[in-house]
């Protein structure tokens, strides 16, 4: 009989398996932990787990934090379970800022803001925030998204807009790191009038729709297409 080789264990066969189930995986060896914590299998598993018909939805609820199932697009009745985030904050402090691949972006606010990632699945989670969070953080001010670049390295991207000005930063979770970029210099899209939404990664795009909320009586809301080309 044909051995099977370790590429076919881990990318055909293990990767299309759910998280919690592969993480039990990695207790069998630290080979095996090393190899399912690859870029490379995350990303395959990634890519098969979004391909899949039953999807989750975490909401911060006013005392709680819940995941309900969904299913072919439908909210599946009494599947809700509660959820723990890894710091010791009532619900009401967090706010999620954006989500990628089942990890999520939340921001902990407090006397000073923190930026977490987290992945309710697999329990991990790192603070990635530095002190240029310490400014207020506003649901209209702030937004973001993520990406993994062509190294495999997840980016996260944060999007502060204040007082007319939009600064854009970069964090590299490989190198533990944030980095400016020059981004949508002197536009108006930075002013109070404008709220930005959460950035959705598509085709090596981050797109967010800005909106202009402040607007006369009678007039449509306006919707903007911004996106950052990486």
């Amino acid at each position: 009989m044909e051995l099977i080789g370790d590429d076919m264990i881990f990318e055909e066969i293990l990767s299309r398996l759910p998280a919690k189930v592969v993480c039990r995986f990695k207790c069998v060896s630290k080979q095996w932990c090393y190899e399912l914590s690859t870029p490379k299998f995350v990303f395959i598993h990634t890519r098969r787990v979004g391909n899949s018909i039953q999807k989750k939805l975490l909401s911060f609820k006013e005392n709680s934090i819940v995941v309900d199932d969904i299913v072919s697009g439908n909210l599946e009745v009494d599947t809700s379970k509660n959820a723990t985030f890894p710091y010791d904050v009532h619900p009401s402090f967090l706010s999620i800022v954006c989500s990628f691949n089942g990890l999520i972006l939340v921001c902990i606010k407090r006397n000073h803001n923190e930026l977490v990632l987290w992945n309710p699945t697999t329990r991990r989670f790192k603070l990635i925030s530095d002190d240029f969070f310490i400014c207020y953080f506003g649901r209209h001010n702030d937004t973001g998204g993520m990406y993994f670049d062509e190294d495999n390295d997840l980016k996260v991207l944060h999007i502060n807009c204040y007082w007319d000005v939009v600064t854009a930063r970069v964090y590299s979770r490989r190198h533990d790191s944030w980095r400016k970029l020059n981004f949508l210099s002197g536009t108006q899209l930075a002013s109070n009038f404008y709220s930005w939404s959460s950035g959705i990664y598509s085709g090596k795009t981050i797109y967010f729709i800005v909106s202009n909320y402040w607007f006369p009586p009678g007039e449509r809301n306006i919707s903007i297409l911004a996106k950052y080309i990486f």
